[in-house]
């Protein structure tokens, strides 16, 4: 779903959403993965008690301690056990796995999609494949982590959704640009972009207040374009809650339809996130935004056209941009 419109709200201008129906009803029944790390988990805990001795041993510290499968090398995990490094070998083949690389594959691969590991463990997890050689899988893996992300963002997200979008920034007195942390650049760049064009638009939070504050002059029907991801940010929250309280449309842009932002939203998107990295990947937000950024500009009219080119020639006649002599 990452990249996919969830507006959860429809816009006067856009057909009612239809009411579902009985016949309509959704099969949401998943089938478990049998290579994921926890069915791995589960068929080593259930043939442990059948395992010899040092094997046994092996598993129980496995079992123990999951997360370090991933960002841990053998000779670690071996150490850490209180046995040889052959004997983890033994068990992964014992349970059915060409050896211990293709028993903790699944787990790796976890972490690769940012799932059930924290912070710390991803980036220990980087450092073990640099000692391993393997750089050259990162490599392709970050490429890769980008190209997925911004096609996602643009085949499961329409253009009538973010036309929907730019028309109810202009059309609002005001619109607020949050974002926190990794985001926080990106919202200040969209509303720096946005400043050659429009005057409406602004980035929060500023001179250090809560963004909250900076709702508090805010008025019904003004826009609060807001981003968070998992871990979502309190600040953001409870900004967006406080924005709806006083009658501001939503816009949202998260990772997750559980996210809290995107409940009573007016226009919800969401922006996937995965990378093989420790943190949040902005990539595909940034295309996000440089689209959504277009469709403003696009939809504002031909005035902002003559607004970019003074915008310009100001900074051109300042000094500010080098010219091919200097």
């Amino acid at each position: 779903m990452n990249g996919m419109n969830v507006s959860s709200r429809v816009d006067d201008e856009t057909r009612a959403p239809t009411a579902p129906t009985e016949s309509a009803a959704v099969d949401l029944t998943v089938t478990p993965d049998a290579n994921s790390p926890e069915a791995v988990l589960e068929r080593l805990a259930a043939r442990q008690g059948d395992m010899p001795p040092q094997l046994r041993r092996a598993a129980t510290f496995l079992l123990e301690n999951a997360a370090a499968i991933s960002v841990s090398s053998m000779r670690q995990l071996a150490d850490a056990a209180g046995v040889k490094p052959n004997t983890l070998v033994r068990m992964a083949r014992a349970m059915g796995f060409e050896g211990f690389e293709d028993f903790r594959r699944p787990f790796q691969e976890q972490v690769r999609r940012g799932g059930g590991q924290s912070y710390t463990d991803r980036a220990r997890w980087l450092q073990d494949l640099s000692h391993g050689g393997e750089l050259d899988r990162l490599f392709g893996d970050m490429a890769a982590a980008s190209m997925n992300g911004i096609e996602a963002v643009f085949s499961g997200t329409d253009r009538a959704s973010v036309q929907a979008a730019a028309q109810q920034i202009l059309r609002a007195r005001a619109t607020f640009v949050l974002g926190m942390g990794i985001a926080n650049p990106l919202a200040r760049n969209f509303a720096y972009l946005a400043s050659m064009a429009v005057d409406t638009i602004q980035a929060i939070p500023q001179d250090g207040a809560l963004p909250v504050d900076a709702l508090a002059r805010a008025r019904a029907g003004d826009v609060l374009l807001a981003m968070t991801f998992k871990p979502y940010r309190r600040e953001v929250v409870e900004a967006v809650e406080a924005a709806k309280a006083q009658g501001l449309e939503i816009i949202a842009m998260t990772d997750s339809p559980a996210s809290p932002i995107l409940v009573g939203a007016r226009h919800g998107f969401l922006v996937p996130v995965d990378t093989p990295q420790f943190f949040t990947s902005t990539v595909a937000l940034a295309a996000f935004l440089e689209t959504l950024m277009a469709f403003v500009i696009a939809e504002a009219g031909e005035h902002v056209v003559a607004s970019i080119d003074r915008f310009h020639q100001r900074r051109h006649a300042l000094g500010i941009y080098m010219d091919a002599t200097d």
